[in-house]
C-alpha cells in the first residue's frame, strides 16, 4: 500500500483544491489579529472627562447649564486657585443637595474663596465628552481603576493560553475541521455578548471565552493547512502570517470608520460567522483521519482532491498506508518521552515565550512615531512585511534552522547596541531598533513553521498548541517586565531582550533540519530526524 505523501503527490502537493482552502482559511489570520490587537482601539483613552459633584445633573438640569457650564463650575474654579488637581480624579468635596445658585453654586461653601473647600477622591461620578467610545469610558476604567484596562488583556491571553491547552487536545482527538468551526462559532457568540455586557465582570468573562476560542481557530486552521500540502509547499504557513499583518493593517481602518467601541468589536467578531461556511468546502485533514483509523475517508478526500486538481489517483490507490500502533490520547509525557521529541518541546517552547516576549516587549517600547494613532498603528503593522518576504525568500533555499537561528541573534545585537547608542542620533537609534523588530518578527514568524514540523501527525496539533501557549505567557509578562526594569534603566529591558534572543538563537541550532523532509507520521520517524 502507497503512504499518505505519495497519494499525495500522485493528487497535487499544491493543486487548484489546496490553493481554495488555503485561501479561505488564511482569512482566518485577519480576524484573529483584529482579537489579538484589538484592545488598542476598544481601550482608548477617553479624550475629555471630569468627576462630578454630587447632585450636580439635577442642578444642570434646573439651571439649564450645558456640559460645559456645569465642568466650568465643577473643575474651572480648582485651576483659578492654583489648585494642582486636574478635576479627573478628584472633585471639591461638597454636594449640591441643597437651593444653589444658579449663577455661583458655590458661594454658600466659602466665606472668602473656594481655596477654603476641600477636595475628595472621585468614585463613579465621572462625566465624559464621548460615553460610548471605548471600555475606559463604558466601565470607568480610570484613575484607581485605570490598571483593570490590563487585566482585560492579560484575561484575554489567559484564553489563548487555555485554548491552546484545550482546544489543541480536542483538535488532536476529535478532528481539526469539527473544532476548528466550532471554534469559529465560539468566537462570534463571546464577540457579541462582550460588545453589550452590560457590566465589565461579564465583559471580562466572555472576553477570555473569545481568546479561548480565538486560540483554537488560529491554531487549527494552521494544522489543517499544512497537512494537507506536499513538504516543499509547506512555507505556505508563512504566508498565512502575512494575513495576520494585512489584519493589523486593516484595523485602524475599521476603528477610524467606527466611532464606538461596541460598533469595533461587532465590526471584528460577525466576520466569524461566515467560517461557518467553511463545512462544505473544508475537508478534514486525511492525515489526522488515518491516524484515527479512517483510511477509507482519508481516501475518498484524496480523490476528490485529485479530481478538483485535474489529477487522477491510480487504481491500485484503493488504500493507503494506517498506522499500525494504536493511537492514544495525546499528553505531555508524550512530548518528552523519547530524546529528540524531549530536546524540540523544551527548545521549542523556550522559543516561542522568547519570541513573544521580546515582540511585544519591543512594539511597546518603540511606541509610535507621531501622534495620529490610526496612521501610527497601520505603519507599525506594515514594518512586518518585509519579515515575512525575507523568510520567502531564504527558507527553501537554506532551509529553516539557519534563518531561525540568524533571526535570533540578529534581534539580540540589535537589542543591544539600541541600549548604548547616544541618545542625540534618535535616528539611528530607531533604525536600529527597527531591524531588532524586523529580527524577532522573522524569528517568531518561523516558529510556527518548525513547530508544525517536528511533531508528528498524532501529536502534531496538541505539540503546537502547547508550546505555543508559552508564547501567551511571554506576552502577559512583556508589559510588567518592560516597565518595571525601565523605571530603573530605561534601556535595561533591551539587555535582557537581547540576552533572551542570542540564547534563543543558539538553541536553535540544536533542532533538526526540516527542509524538503516529509512530515513525520509517528514518533519514531521524529527520532530518526538528524
Amino acid at each position: 500500500m502507497p503512504s499518505f505523501d505519495e497519494v499525495l503527490k500522485e493528487a497535487g502537493e499544491f493543486g487548484r483544491f489546496q490553493k481554495r482552502v488555503f485561501f479561505l482559511l488564511c482569512q482566518t489570520g485577519i480576524t484573529f489579529s483584529f482579537l489579538f490587537a484589538s484592545v488598542v482601539f476598544l481601550g482608548q483613552a477617553p479624550d475629555d472627562y471630569w468627576c462630578r459633584i454630587p447632585a450636580a445633573a439635577e442642578l444642570s438640569k434646573r439651571c439649564g447649564w450645558t456640559l460645559e457650564e456645569e465642568r466650568n463650575f465643577s473643575v474651572l474654579l480648582l485651576h483659578l486657585e492654583n489648585r494642582s488637581s486636574s478635576g479627573e480624579c478628584e472633585r471639591l468635596d461638597i454636594t449640591w443637595d441643597a437651593p444653589v445658585s444658579c449663577t455661583t453654586p458655590l458661594t454658600c461653601y466659602g466665606n472668602c474663596s473656594t481655596g477654603n473647600l476641600q477636595l475628595t477622591t472621585c468614585h463613579n461620578n465621572w462625566v465624559y465628552k464621548n460615553p460610548h467610545s471605548s471600555i475606559v469610558s463604558e466601565y470607568d476604567l480610570v484613575c484607581g481603576s485605570a490598571w483593570m484596562l490590563d487585566l482585560s488583556q492579560a484575561i484575554l491571553n489567559l484564553g489563548f493560553l487555555v485554548g491552546a491547552f484545550v482546544l489543541g487536545y480536542a483538535a488532536d482527538r476529535y478532528g481539526r475541521i469539527l473544532i476548528y468551526l466550532l471554534s469559529c462559532l465560539g468566537v462570534g457568540i463571546c464577540g457579541i455578548i462582550v460588545a453589550f455586557a452590560p457590566n465589565f465582570t461579564v465583559f471580562l468573562i466572555f472576553r477570555f471565552l473569545q481568546g479561548m476560542f480565538g486560540k483554537g481557530t488560529w491554531m487549527t486552521c494552521y494544522v489543517i493547512v499544512t497537512e494537507i500540502v506536499g513538504s516543499d509547499q509547506r512555507i505556505v504557513g508563512i504566508v498565512i502570517q502575512i494575513f495576520f499583518t494585512l489584519g493589523i493593517m486593516i484595523l485602524p481602518g475599521i476603528a477610524y470608520l467606527v466611532p464606538t467601541w461596541q460598533g469595533i468589536q461587532l465590526a471584528i467578531t460577525l466576520p466569524n460567522f461566515l467560517f461557518l461556511l467553511y463545512y462544505w468546502v473544508v475537508p478534514e485533514s486525511p492525515r489526522w483521519l488515518l491516524t484515527r483509523k479512517k483510511g477509507d475517508k482519508a481516501l475518498k478526500i484524496m480523490h476528490n482532491i485529485a479530481k478538483h486538481n485535474g489529477k487522477y489517483l491510480s487504481p491500485h490507490y484503493s488504500q493507503i498506508t494506517i498506522i499500525n500502533k494504536e493511537v492514544s490520547n495525546p499528553s505531555f509525557l508524550d512530548l518528552v518521552r523519547t530524546p529528540q521529541m524531549r530536546r524540540n518541546t523544551f527548545i521549542l517552547m523556550y522559543a516561542w515565550f522568547a519570541s513573544a516576549l521580546i515582540y511585544q516587549g519591543l512594539v511597546m517600547r518603540l511606541g509610535i512615531v507621531g501622534g495620529n494613532l490610526y496612521l501610527d498603528f497601520f505603519i507599525s503593522g506594515a514594518v512586518e512585511l518585509p519579515a515575512a518576504l525575507l523568510i520567502l525568500v531564504t527558507i527553501d533555499r537554506i532551509g529553516r534552522r539557519l534563518p531561525f537561528a540568524i533571526s535570533n541573534i540578529v534581534a539580540g545585537i540589535a537589542c543591544l547596541v539600541t541600549a548604548f547608542l547616544p541618545e542625540d542620533v534618535p535616528w539611528l537609534k530607531m533604525t536600529v531598533a527597527t531591524l531588532g523588530r524586523l529580527g524577532i518578527t522573522m524569528a517568531f514568524e518561523i516558529v510556527y513553521l518548525v513547530n508544525t514540523e517536528l511533531y508528528p501527525t498524532t501529536l502534531r496539533n496538541f505539540g503546537v498548541s502547547l508550546c505555543s501557549s508559552l508564547c501567551d505567557l511571554g506576552g502577559i509578562i512583556a508589559p510588567f517586565l518592560l516597565f518595571r526594569l525601565a523605571a530603573a534603566w530605561l534601556e535595561l529591558p533591551l539587555i535582557i531582550f537581547s540576552i533572551l534572543a542570542v540564547v534563543c538563537g543558539l538553541l536553535v541550532l540544536l533542532l533538526p533540519e526540516t527542509k524538503g523532509i516529509s512530515l513525520p507520521e509517528t514518533v519514531d520517524d521524529v527520532e530518526q530526524l538528524s
